[in-house]
Formats: structure tokens, sequence, C-alpha cells
């Protein structure tokens, strides 16, 4: 069975792609994430070290970690030089994400937390001040919403409550709590003490405290429609 599998994957395809089937040679760009922040070694290099092809060790990694292994595939660059320049540019707004298109492939969710820790904490490639503007005013400003993205009176009471010096994304888990059981990535955090939104306490310790205060948010172009 090992040696169907090695030669599946080296077969070319050759009728045109439909949808998201794996495509030959996508192991140049796979990494194994064996923590959140890296530097992450890709699929070719342990391949390499091991001596052994890069499907071979792919299936090495998932029998010996009791298929409990995280093989991911940046959809631009892993060059994270490249993505700090890009995020310091004026007009980019990097701290958001759908956190839920494809829930089985992609825990997006913690954007945010990585920001703070790995961005301010680690690399100190910006101030703590810098990355709340980021997380807060900056993407309240550019989706046109007004009424929150700052602690003032008047507006949204939207908090949340952390330790710089240990806040932190946890690695992503799968789990099979979707109907039928189908199976979605999610991710915890640590250091975040409580979210408060609309002045309620919606998570305290990372636990749903059981009250319902969000709504449905509509920016001002989808009021025109």
């Amino acid at each position: 069975m090992r040696a169907k599998l090695v030669e599946a994957a080296r077969t070319k395809v050759e009728n045109r792609s439909r949808g998201t089937e794996a495509r030959p040679g996508v192991v140049d760009q796979l990494y194994v994430m064996d923590t959140v922040h890296g530097p992450h070694k890709s699929v070719i290099q342990m391949a390499k070290e091991r001596g052994c092809g890069p499907v071979e060790l792919m299936m090495d990694l998932a029998v010996e970690r009791d298929m409990n292994v995280f093989f991911f595939h940046p959809i631009a660059n892993e060059d994270q030089d490249i993505a700090l320049e890009l995020m310091k540019l004026p007009r980019a707004v990097v701290t958001f994400s759908d956190s839920g298109a494809h829930v089985s492939q992609l825990m997006d969710s913690s954007l945010q937390t990585h920001l703070l820790a790995y961005w301010v904490r680690q690399r100190q490639a910006f101030t703590l001040e810098e990355a709340v503007r980021m997380l807060t005013l900056v993407p309240a400003t550019q989706w046109g919403f007004n009424d929150r993205g700052l602690l003032r009176e008047g507006l949204a009471a939207d908090i949340m409550v952390f330790d710089p010096d240990t806040i932190a994304a946890e690695m992503p888990e799968v789990v099979h709590d979707l109907p039928a059981g189908a199976k979605r990535l999610t991710q915890r955090t640590r250091g975040i003490k409580a979210t408060v939104v609309n002045g309620q306490v919606l998570l305290r310790g990372g636990q749903h405290t059981g009250a319902l205060p969000g709504k449905l948010l509509r920016g001002p172009l989808a009021a025109r429609v």
C-alpha cells in the first residue's frame, strides 16, 4: 500500500483540474507545522535530512505521531521578512480574516493573537500600541464602522483584556463537532483574561459565559443594497 501511495503521488495528472484536488509538485511548497510561530522546515528539507522522498516523509511523520501532524501550504509565501514589509505598508489592513470559509483546512482566527505574540513580543517589529491600533481602529475605520474601534464614551464597549507578556495562540486542533460529525479546525489561546462585547463579558478565561450580546454588523456598502 505504501508503494501504491507513493506512485499515485508521483503520477502526472493529464486531465484539467476541477477543484481543490492535490496538484503534482505541491510538496515543493509544503511545510511541517511543529510550532505556531516557526520557523518551519519544508517537507523537502526534512526528506533530504532523512534520506527519503517527500511523500515517504509525510507518511512516516503521520505514523510516528499517530496521525497528529499538520502540514501547511502557504497561499503566497513563507518569507516572514516579505510579510513584514507588506504589513508595514501605510494602507495595509492585515488583522482580519473570514475565519470560517474552509473550516477543515484553515484556521485564521489566530491572526490577531499572532500579531501580539510574534510580531510585537518576539520580533519587536511593532510596539504594543501600534498593534492594538492595527487590531481595533484601523479595521473599524476601513470598514466604515464609526461606532467602535476606540475606548470612548458613546462607542460600543468591545474590549479584550489580555496579558502582553503571555498572550499566544496554541497549536490548532481537529474536532468533529459539525453536523454529521464533520471535522473542523479550532485553535485556543492563552493570556486572554476576558472578551467584552457591547459591555457584557462574552468569554472569561477562554470559556463562553452564556451571554449573547453581539449583533450582525452591516457596513455602509451593505446598507446601500
